[in-house]
């Protein structure tokens, strides 16, 4: 069977179950529910729930476990899942926050509207909703805002037969906590140190734990950056990394996955304000209202840009229609200085995200991008200055084009590299407002630098 006809069974399966969830849901057979579920192939679940929308998910987390329905919260973007729980009666939605991980708490109880979330937060049970709190105070984009609380801390005067017991004690409670390293601290809560669980479970059981801890471990402050911590665990191969308040006192664990995850989704965020999605985040069974003011308004804003570049078309209207030839050119030299641009505006914004340069790095920027652009701006010219001569037989035709879509190129590649840069330093996001405003001006430029020579040499394009 090919990889077609399997996605294709995949598929036909998926919507089967769905309908039939969809059913069960129907009928308020939670038994029929949970059934179905088991029956979903691995990886295939947000697909299912995507089928259901947004009530048919709302009906469906109220009729199975609080754990499992955290589970599958967890499985949606959290917008989707955020207005999932806004659904839902407050008791429910508190019982589900309730199972989750106390850093996937804090982010859905930011995504809702404050009122609900101080709602559920009084629903919840009192420890939890105490430490999603105190996540809450930090910034999602730090260490406080990223770290989990479920960690494993003793007093180092403890002894390993002591460690021991007492995970055996609490057994139930730890099953979910990720324990790869297991924290010491002093009686202030002062972190001390680190052992791994492996050293603790092959030692005598009388011996301290300032013993076999490894002392000074490397921390993060709860106010470090979401840049500095990958940085961290790009050099350093660790699981996770203990989280201090000021005090030095231990106050969580950030764990790899969950870092690389928030650089992941503030690259998609960044792409889809570079596509024209102002929210930095859309999925269909959103509200309309919701997807109209990420994208409708702003499509709007883009008409009008694109509205001024046209503008200077009907100034050269004698010009085009005594050199036709020049219609077929204008769209490539303005795409292309557009094309030009957008490369050197990604990498600005990913130097920009990274910390490697600032806003007040732009002329440095610009320097470093104009032997490139320059490059880049002769090759592309020369191939199109030899189409032009060689279709129209006319040299200065292809002189022409090829010299304005080599400027244009320059012109894109600069104000690709510093634009970002410009806008930052004035408080405007550069993902969503540099592309098109850079298309804007590469497209009138790009007119401009074509018909404004036509113009100039038009006795000898004619001739």
């Amino acid at each position: 069977m090919s990889d077609l006809q399997k996605n294709n069974e995949i598929t036909t399966k998926v919507e089967q179950l769905a309908k039939e969830l969809q059913d069960a849901i129907e009928q308020k057979d939670a038994d029929l529910v949970t059934r179905i579920l088991q029956k979903i192939p691995p990886g295939e679940l947000p697909h299912v729930l995507w089928h259901l929308g947004l009530e048919g998910q709302t009906r469906l987390m109220e009729l199975i476990d609080s754990d499992e329905a955290a589970e599958m919260l967890l499985e949606l973007p959290e917008s989707q899942a955020a207005a999932v729980l806004e659904g839902m009666d407050s008791f429910r939605a508190a019982a589900i926050l309730d199972e989750m991980p106390s850093n996937e708490q804090a982010d859905l109880l930011a995504a809702v509207a404050p009122e609900r979330s101080e709602e559920f937060l009084k629903q919840m049970r009192p420890a939890e909703a105490e430490d999603a709190r105190r996540l809450l105070q930090y910034r999602p984009d730090t260490a406080g805002g990223l770290m989990i609380t479920e960690y494993l801390a003793y007093n180092e005067s403890l002894t390993v037969d002591d460690v021991i017991r007492d995970l055996r004690l609490n057994a139930e409670k730890y099953k979910n906590y990720d324990v790869l390293y297991i924290y010491t601290i002093n009686g202030d809560g002062v972190l001390k140190g680190v052992l791994r669980v492996r050293d603790l479970l092959l030692s005598v059981p009388d011996r301290s734990l300032a013993d076999l801890e490894i002392c000074n471990p490397i921390s993060v402050h709860a106010e470090t950056s979401l840049d500095d911590l990958d940085h961290l665990f790009r050099k350093y191969r660790f699981f996770g990394l203990p989280v201090v308040d000021s005090a030095g006192r231990l106050i969580g664990m950030v764990r790899r996955q969950d870092v690389e995850e928030a650089m992941a989704e503030r690259a998609s965020r960044s792409f889809l304000k570079l596509l024209g999605i102002s929210g930095g985040e859309e999925i269909r069974s959103m509200a309309l209202k919701e997807r109209i003011k990420g994208r409708t308004v702003w499509l709007s804003i883009i008409l009008f840009l694109d509205l001024i570049a046209a503008s200077v078309i009907p100034f050269f209207e004698s010009t085009i229609a005594q050199v036709l030839a020049l219609v077929f050119f204008l769209p490539i030299i303005s795409d292309m200085g557009g094309n030009t641009g957008s490369q050197s505006l990604g990498v600005t914004l990913r130097e920009l995200a990274a910390g490697l340069i600032t806003p007040r790095d732009a002329w440095r920027v610009v320097k470093a991008e104009l032997p490139l652009s320059l490059v880049n701006g002769l090759v592309v010219g020369f191939l199109l200055a030899a189409v032009g001569w060689i279709w129209q037989g006319n040299v200065c035709l292809g002189v022409l084009v090829g010299s304005a879509l080599a400027l244009n190129t320059v012109v894109g590649a600069l104000l690709g590299a510093a634009m970002p840069l410009g806008l930052a330093r004035i408080g405007i996001d550069p993902a969503l407002a540099s592309g098109p405003i850079l298309t804007t001006i590469t497209d009138l430029s790009g007119f401009l630098l074509i018909l404004g020579g036509a113009q100039l040499v038009l006795p000898w394009l004619v001739t």
